[in-house]
C-alpha cells in the first residue's frame, strides 16, 4: 500500500507539471526531428572559380565563376563566396583553397583534379600535376581545428547560460530577490548588479577555457588571443542576460534546464557546427537570429584566417546588441515582483 501511495503520488506530480510532461515526450522527438532536417539536406557542392580558363574547364563545374584576374579570385575567396579556384598557367595549373574546412578542401582539390584529368587532348591534360596553395591554414589542419573555436563559443555560451539561470532562480527562490526590491534599488540597478557580478566570474572561466583549448589542445591560432579573449567575454555575457531572463519564467531548477532543447540544441545545429549551406532555406535563416552564429564566426576568423578586430565588428555589435536587448527584458520580467 505504501509503494502504491507512492506511485500514485509521483503520477499526479508528473500530470500537473505539464513542462516536465513536454521535456520526457515532446523534447526527444523534437530534437530528432532538428537531427534529420540537418542530416537530410543536399550534398554540398563546393563553388569554385576560374582564372584564365575556358569553357570546357568551367563545364566540368557544377557551381563554377569566371575571373579575369587572380585578384578578383582572391577577393571572393577571402569573402567566402567561393571555395577555391584555379589559376591556369604556362607552366602548371595552381589549386588554391580557403582552407579552414578539410572536408571543403578535400572537396576543391578531388573535384578540380577530376576535371583536369577528364579534359582528354588538352593544353590541360599535358601540363604537370597541379599545384595546391591554402590561402589559409594547411593541409594538415584537422576537422578538430575546424570546429574547435565553435565549441569554445558554445560550452561558454552553455554553461554561463545554465549556471546564470539556475543561480538567479536561486535568489528568487530563496527570497533574497524579494528582500533586494523591498529596498528602494531600482530594477534597472537590480540587472546591472546581477550582470557585472556574474561577469567576473564568466571572464574568469572564458580565460580559463581559451588557454586549455589553445595551449592544451593545441588549436590553431593564427591571430590575436586576446581578440579570442574578447569574443568569448560578450558571448558569455550574453549568455548571461539570456539565462537571467528564462530564469523569470521557471520556478524549479528542472524547469530552468527544460530551456536547453529550446534555446541551446538548435543553436548545435543551426549556427556553425553544420554546414547551414546544405539546408533548405527556412533552415538557413535561422542562423541568422541566434546568437552562437556570430560568435562561432567571430572565432573562426581570428583564430584560423587571422583578421583582426574591423573584421569582427558586425559580429561584436550583434552580439552586445543581444545582450542589451536581453537586459532591457530582465528589466520588465522584474515588474511582476514590484513596480518601482
Amino acid at each position: 500500500m505504501k509503494v502504491k501511495a507512492l506511485v500514485i503520488r509521483i503520477i499526479r506530480q508528473f500530470i500537473r507539471d505539464r513542462r516536465t510532461i513536454a521535456m520526457i515526450i515532446v523534447a526527444p522527438m523534437f530534437i530528432l526531428w532538428l537531427v534529420s532536417l540537418v542530416f537530410a539536406g543536399e550534398k554540398y557542392e563546393p563553388t569554385v572559380g576560374l582564372v584564365g580558363g575556358d569553357e570546357r574547364i568551367a563545364e566540368k563545374f557544377e557551381n563554377a565563376v569566371m575571373f579575369n584576374e587572380e585578384k578578383g579570385a582572391l577577393t571572393a575567396l577571402i569573402n567566402t563566396e567561393i571555395d577555391g579556384y584555379l589559376v591556369i598557367q604556362e607552366s602548371s595549373p595552381t589549386i588554391v583553397i580557403e582552407g579552414t574546412d578539410p572536408a571543403i578542401n578535400n572537396a576543391v582539390i578531388h573535384m578540380v583534379q577530376t576535371a583536369i584529368q577528364s579534359l582528354q587532348n588538352s593544353n590541360v591534360e599535358k601540363q604537370s600535376k597541379p599545384e595546391i596553395v591554402y590561402y589559409y591554414g594547411s593541409e594538415n589542419m584537422s576537422t578538430f581545428d575546424n570546429i574547435g573555436p565553435f565549441l569554445i563559443g558554445f560550452f561558454v555560451f552553455f554553461f554561463v547560460f545554465i549556471i546564470a539561470g539556475v543561480s538567479f532562480l536561486r535568489e528568487r527562490t530563496s527570497g533574497t530577490l524579494e528582500k533586494l526590491l523591498s529596498t528602494p534599488i531600482k530594477r534597472w540597478e537590480i540587472v546591472i548588479g546581477y550582470v557585472l557580478g556574474f561577469g567576473i566570474f564568466t571572464t574568469i572561466q572564458s580565460a580559463i577555457i581559451v588557454f586549455f583549448s589553445i595551449k592544451i589542445l593545441g588549436m590553431t591560432m593564427i591571430g590575436s588571443i586576446w581578440l579570442v579573449l574578447l569574443i568569448t567575454l560578450i558571448l558569455s555575457m550574453t549568455a548571461l542576460t539570456l539565462g537571467t531572463l528564462l530564469s523569470a519564467f521557471a520556478k524549479t531548477e528542472l524547469q530552468m534546464f527544460q530551456f536547453i532543447p529550446i534555446v541551446i540544441v538548435p543553436q548545435v545545429f543551426f549556427s556553425g557546427l553544420f554546414n547551414v549551406d546544405t539546408m533548405v532555406p527556412w533552415l538557413k535563416s535561422l542562423s541568422i537570429i541566434m546568437p552562437l552564429t556570430y560568435g562561432g564566426e567571430a572565432m573562426r576568423d581570428i583564430m584560423l584566417r587571422g583578421k583582426g578586430i574591423s573584421d569582427i565588428v558586425f559580429n561584436l555589435t550583434i552580439l552586445m546588441l543581444c545582450s542589451i536587448g536581453f537586459m532591457i527584458l530582465n528589466n520588465l520580467a522584474l515588474k511582476k515582483h514590484r513596480k518601482i
